[in-house]
Order: structure tokens, then sequence, then C-alpha cells
């Protein structure tokens, strides 16, 4: 194979990536992030997942935002219209407390 051949044969390649692909940025509460490459079809709760298991907390103890909005996990980065490099936001659930 020449190496035109090859060369547009990896940016064909790297064309295909970033159209299918998305990279998703979750930021937690303390400012630490985690970055996934998934999907743009792929429900997130794959990464809602990943995410849980990487930081060792249960799934049902964090809420996932993005734009304000809590994501659902069969929802995908297409049907939320996310862009390369997003952010979700982490959040904690706050249990307990009371009003004095």
């Amino acid at each position: 194979m020449s190496s035109v051949n090859q060369q547009q044969t990896e940016e064909d390649k790297k064309f295909v990536d970033q159209s299918t692909h998305i990279t998703i940025k979750v930021k937690a509460q303390d400012g630490s992030e985690v970055m996934f490459k998934i999907k743009r079809s792929t429900q997130l709760k794959k990464l809602m997942k990943a995410y849980c298991d990487r930081q060792s907390v249960e799934p049902n103890s964090i809420a996932f935002l993005f734009d304000g909005r809590r994501i659902r996990g069969e929802q995908t980065p297409d049907e939320l219209e996310m862009e390369d490099d997003d952010e979700i936001d982490a959040m904690l659930h706050q249990t307990g407390g009371s009003t004095v």
C-alpha cells in the first residue's frame, strides 16, 4: 500500500471515529474529572456505571446532570445533542438534614 493510500485511510478512520464517538468529561463536586470516549448511540447508563465503578460509589447515590438537567440511563449523547468534550456533572445525593 502506498503512503498516500495509507495516509488517506488513517484520515478516513479519524473522521469516522469522530463522527461515531464522542469524548465526555464527568466532573465531580470536588473538581475531579474522568474522561470517557463512547459511541454517540450508546446509552449513558454504561458511562454512569463505569464512572460509579471507577469511583467506588453506588449508582443510586449519584445524580448525573447535563446542562442542569438530570440524565436518564437510557438516553444517548445523540438524544441530548452532546458535542465532543461536553461535561456531565456527577452530584452526590444529599440525605437527611432538617431545618431548625
